[in-house]
């Protein structure tokens, strides 16, 4: 338990040290929104870039293919945890597109880039299994449901904003309708106009450097490329940047708006902290994983919430309350589910006899 003991206060205090100097940078109005702005785009368009592009080509092709089970039940369990984040933020709890993209960006997705080793090495020590776990659902989180949260938030903005200036032509034709006498009819959404607006989405989340990046770092993996380890520093000293500055901007971004504990904020943690490892034991079980990799993998899909969702919540003002406050409270709980999982994983696999 000592070990733990100092990821708490090693990793996970300064996590509160630093949202907690955000909070009060916003709330003494050290920060105006174009600063904050600012702040976030040096986070989504280079530092989160650079930390992306790092944290992907550290890994190889080889350590892809070295243990299929393990990429495969990453995959299920992370995009899938993912979708169904998003599904029920969008339907349950009545938020749309765009809000709910942001949600499985949070509430989905874990650290991994941040946390991933500063968590697992403590615990399982240094070596090749570590890397592997890290390596492999890294890559998942930040080279696919990073890709498509931005897919979902431009999709919503863009039927959002087609929404506006479908509203701005009604009236202005139930202005010329009521002259003349007659009632205006509402186009609906063809076939054509919804294709368009998916293909909007796409092209405009190409464009961002946190899209492109990771996928142009995968494709270098893919092939074979091995990144040239000397030109790491070149982006070394931003990408280190992106995480306490992800967090700093987390604390000016909650303190715009009121701190809650609502259900949904306890579902969003629950969600992160107890269901998404919970459904990566049971499928790691079944897919064949076990010992210290099915331990690691569990402690790697429990890890509090991604930092970019938060950073994407900010930037563009989306699901910010929630978001912050998710991050907050999941972070928090991390401090009680991180044992609790590290404990549960091995007595359930040998009471299974798997």
């Amino acid at each position: 338990m000592g070990n733990i003991g100092h990821i708490l206060i090693a990793d996970i205090l300064p996590i509160f040290v630093i949202m907690i100097l955000g909070y009060l940078g916003g709330k003494l109005h050290k920060f105006d929104h174009d600063q904050m702005q600012g702040l976030n785009k040096v986070v989504l368009d280079i530092a989160l870039p650079a930390a992306l592009f790092v944290s992907i080509t550290g890994a190889t092709r080889e350590m892809l293919f070295s243990d299929l089970n393990l990429t495969i039940v990453s995959l299920v369990v992370v995009i899938g945890m993912f979708m169904v984040s998003f599904f029920l933020c969008w339907k349950v709890f009545k938020h749309n597109i765009q809000e709910a993209g942001v949600c499985a960006l949070i509430a989905g997705s874990p650290t991994i880039g941040f946390l991933g080793y500063a968590v697992l090495d403590p615990v399982f020590g240094t070596g090749t299994q570590t890397g592997l776990v890290v390596a492999i659902v890294a890559i998942i989180v930040n080279a696919i449901t990073i890709p498509i949260g931005f897919y979902l938030v431009n999709k919503g903005l863009n039927e959002s904003a087609a929404g506006n200036q479908g509203k701005t032509k009604l009236a202005a034709t139930g202005a010329t309708a009521a002259v003349k006498g007659a009632a205006p009819a509402p186009a609906p959404a063809t076939g054509k106009q919804a294709k368009k607006s998916n293909l909007d989405a796409v092209i405009s989340s190409l464009k961002q450097p946190v899209v492109w990046v990771p996928l142009l770092a995968v494709a270098i993996v893919l092939v074979g490329i091995k990144f040239p380890p000397e030109l790491y520093p070149c982006f070394d000293l931003i990408a280190k940047a992106n995480s306490g500055l992800a967090v700093f901007a987390a604390g000016i971004a909650l303190s715009t708006v009121k701190f809650s504990i609502g259900k949904e904020i306890v579902w969003n943690t629950i969600y992160r902290n107890l269901l998404t490892p919970a459904v990566g034991l049971a499928l790691g079980l079944v897919a064949g994983l076990h010992g210290e990799v099915l331990s690691m993998f569990v402690l790697a899909v429990a890890l509090p919430p991604a930092f970019s969702g938060i950073i994407i919540s900010s930037r563009y003002g989306i699901y910010v309350r929630d978001g912050a406050s998710t991050v907050a409270v999941s972070t928090l709980a991390f401090a009680a589910t991180m044992p609790f999982w590290i404990v549960v994983t091995p007595m359930i696999e040998h009471l299974l006899g798997v």
